[in-house]
Formats: structure tokens, C-alpha cells, sequence
């Protein structure tokens, strides 16, 4: 029943800066794990960037970490992945996604735990 939809890609130099957006709608009771992954052609989904709904605890895949922030507004229905410092390698589909429970670290790496997806967002860095 719950529903998300991303915003906020597009085309940047390397350097630059995006912020994504994922509003979250529909029957949100309870605690989830929510977050982003990215994916490009031919390569596994890969996490980018999870956080807890009640705690704001948050978990970041070492290739992101201290580039991108991962945030939720004060409703707690809309995640924010604000991504600075860009690089080529950063381009990718980006998806958020979420599922009921606490996060752990291992999420990053296990894309098949999450049961609700967002249709994607493209982002696009240059040199």
C-alpha cells in the first residue's frame, strides 16, 4: 500500500551537487528502514545510503560517506539524500526505497530485505 516517488536528478559537473527527494505515501504506521540505492546497466543494485524512521539512525556505504547525507523532514514521510562533491562515478539510477523494522548496516548490501521501491531517479555527472 505504500507508495514513494523520487525527484530532484539530473545533470551536473563533477564537483556539484544534487539533492534527491523520496515522499512517501499511503499507510505508514510503523517503523521502517528507508533509503537509496543506485544502479547502472549491467551492474547490481547497490546501496547508497539507509536510514531509520524513529531513531534517524543513519548508515552510509563507504564509497558516499562524508560526500552524501541522507535526512528526513520533521513528518517523517519525505527521505532527502543531499549529494555533494559529485563524480563521474556517482551517475546511476538512484532508487529509495523502505521496509517495515529497524536498519542495520548490512542492508547496504542486501537490496532483496526491501519490499517497496520508487520508480528511479536519474543522475547524471560529467567531468
Amino acid at each position: 500500500q505504500v507508495q514513494l516517488v523520487e525527484s530532484g536528478g539530473g545533470s551536473v559537473q563533477a564537483g556539484g551537487s544534487l539533492r534527491l527527494s523520496c515522499a512517501a505515501s499511503g499507510y505508514i504506521s510503523n517503523n521502517y528502514c528507508m533509503g537509496w540505492f543506485r544502479q547502472t546497466p549491467g551492474k547490481e543494485r547497490e546501496g547508497v545510503a539507509i536510514i531509520e524512521r524513529y531513531s534517524g539512525t543513519t548508515y552510509y556505504a563507504a564509497s558516499v560517506k562524508g560526500r552524501f547525507t541522507i535526512s528526513q523532514d520533521n513528518s517523517k514521510l519525505t527521505s532527502y539524500l543531499q549529494m555533494n562533491s559529485l563524480k563521474p562515478e556517482d551517475s546511476a539510477m538512484y532508487y529509495c526505497t523502505a521496509v517495515v523494522g529497524i536498519c542495520g548496516s548490512w542492508f547496504l548490501d542486501a537490496s532483496g530485505h526491501f519490499d517497496t521501491w520508487g520508480q528511479g531517479t536519474q543522475v547524471t555527472v560529467s567531468s
